[in-house]
């Protein structure tokens, strides 16, 4: 079967103008925010089109060029059946290491009023144990040398000079990763860097610019090829990049943007769904905690155990108890949730979102990057309970199961394949070390993941649930915690 430009393809009504340009278009974004702005410009119009950026490679691109950019969300539902919406907000997309000028010249259109990012925590290019930016990043290196930059923060600080320069209001910067505070840290790593190159920039950027936080939440597993030739059979026309996401989605954003533009300078979100608020850290620490902090928990563990999804391990009555353990005893007493919202029958929606048999979310997806996922969705819990006297050995078994996971051997002794920025130093350190104890003292040495203090902490409790994942095996290890 293939594409049918007369049936698949952008419709003949009116387009928006651009508005926003967005850095790293992955499924995620197109899953998730393109569908509210979109929402948002039916409802109550307005220019808000969206320039996708790919910074690393011209694949997305190339799948949705030939189909005008647009593309099918695919919505999963627990009963087996999908819900197709035909998205079309999207109405380009450049490729950074092609053409960085054409990147700069559209975020330095005055018509952007908003820059928004999924870039992954590396994206960043900061140090997650500190939030500094890494001036030894090899991009940051380059960015701070070159006029036509590689990374997320370069682009973000020469785009804004571009339109200091020329009398133009600064753009909002909105990130939506998955990060504690990730306004304020995709704000410092534009200003650190703005800083190097110029202080007078970095005093525009600080004065006229804003950096909003967000809470954003929809699992989106990874579309694979039978996906696609499955829509093609029930739709009739072939998509060659449809996203797949789960029925639930959130979006919370502190409703700060940059006053120049007055009423135009956001699309009208809270008509779309989302949660316009002062201050998004309670919903943040909620979710970042329950769920990215039981999901890394559920991937590391469940992956060692045989697990490829998370549905398929919370099918599994032990990781069941055991993630409701978690909730219940070592991550809702850590922090205080947002007013108003019920704790409990958050954690169980979470629950049922998890076993929706639909989701094929693989615990190997989201074990990705775990370095630079470790501080945020996981360390951060265990110092506060450390800090209030409480034991987290739930927790400590998940951090025990990462180090046994980057070691690249899974129980069976099968290689596993280890996405990770520091993936080759951590198994080196892995094998350099001979007892389980060596092992854990060598990836506690590790200060891109752990600070000096929290490393002598986490040294005894650590050890000895490595020691029981190694004696008795992931699942056995953590029905020894229930």
């Amino acid at each position: 079967m293939h594409a049918d430009p007369q049936k698949f393809g952008r419709s003949t009504a009116a387009q928006p103008g651009p508005g926003i340009v967005h850095l790293g278009l992955g499924a995620f974004f197109r899953a998730f925010g393109a569908i509210y702005v979109e929402d948002a410009v039916r409802i109550s119009g307005g220019d808000w089109g969206i320039i996708g950026v790919s910074l690393q490679s011209p694949g997305t691109r190339d799948k949705l060029a030939q189909q005008d950019f647009v593309y099918t969300a695919v919505t999963q539902n627990p009963d087996g059946g999908e819900t197709f919406r035909k998205v079309e907000i999207v109405q380009d997309v450049l490729v950074a290491p092609e053409n960085p000028e054409a990147v700069l010249a559209a975020m330095a259109n005055p018509a952007i009023r908003i820059v928004t990012l999924t870039v992954t925590e590396k994206g960043y290019c900061h140090d997650p144990a500190t939030g500094a930016l890494n001036f030894a990043h090899p991009d940051i290196i380059h960015d701070l040398e070159h006029a036509l930059p590689r990374s997320a923060p370069g682009f973000l600080v020469r785009a804004l000079q571009r339109r200091r320069d020329a009398g133009y209001p600064p753009f909002t910067v909105l990130t939506c990763d998955n990060l504690p505070e990730n306004g304020k840290l995709v704000g410092r790593a534009a200003l650190d860097l703005a800083r190097k190159l110029d202080p007078s920039l970095a005093d525009w950027i600080a004065s006229e610019g804003r950096f909003p936080s967000t809470m954003v939440d929809r699992i989106t597993p990874a579309t694979k090829p039978e996906d696609i030739d499955r829509l093609a059979q029930k739709t009739g026309y072939r998509d060659e990049a449809p996203v797949l996401c789960e029925p639930f989605r959130q979006w919370v954003v502190e409703d700060d943007f940059v006053p120049a533009y007055g009423a135009d300078a956001r699309p009208d979100l809270a008509a779309a769904g989302a949660e316009m608020v002062s201050d998004v850290t309670p919903y943040e620490n909620m979710k970042l905690r329950m769920l990215n902090g039981t999901h890394s928990s559920l991937a590391y563990l469940g992956y060692l155990a045989g697990h490829e999804s998370i549905a398929e391990t919370v099918a599994d009555p032990v990781f069941a108890s055991f993630v409701k353990r978690l909730w219940r005893e070592e991550i809702i007493p850590s922090f205080t949730p947002a007013e108003g919202v019920d704790i409990e029958a958050y954690a169980g929606a979470l629950y049922e979102r998890y076993s929706n048999p639909a989701i094929r979310h693989r615990t190997w997806q989201i074990a990705m990057d775990g370095s630079q996922k470790l501080p945020q969705r996981i360390l951060a819990t265990i110092a506060d309970n450390l800090a209030a006297g409480r034991k987290c050995p739930g927790l400590m078994l998940a951090v025990a199961g990462w180090m046994r996971y980057v070691s690249g051997l899974d129980e069976k002794g099968q290689p596993i394949d280890v996405k990770d920025p520091l993936a080759q130093h951590l198994r080196e350190l892995s094998d350099a070390a001979g007892t389980p104890e060596q092992k854990v003292a060598a990836l506690l040495s590790v200060r891109e993941v752990f600070s000096a203090g929290l490393a002598a902490d986490l040294s005894a409790p650590v050890t000895e649930a490595y020691g029981s994942i190694c004696e008795l095996g992931a699942r056995k290890a953590v029905g020894e915690i229930l």
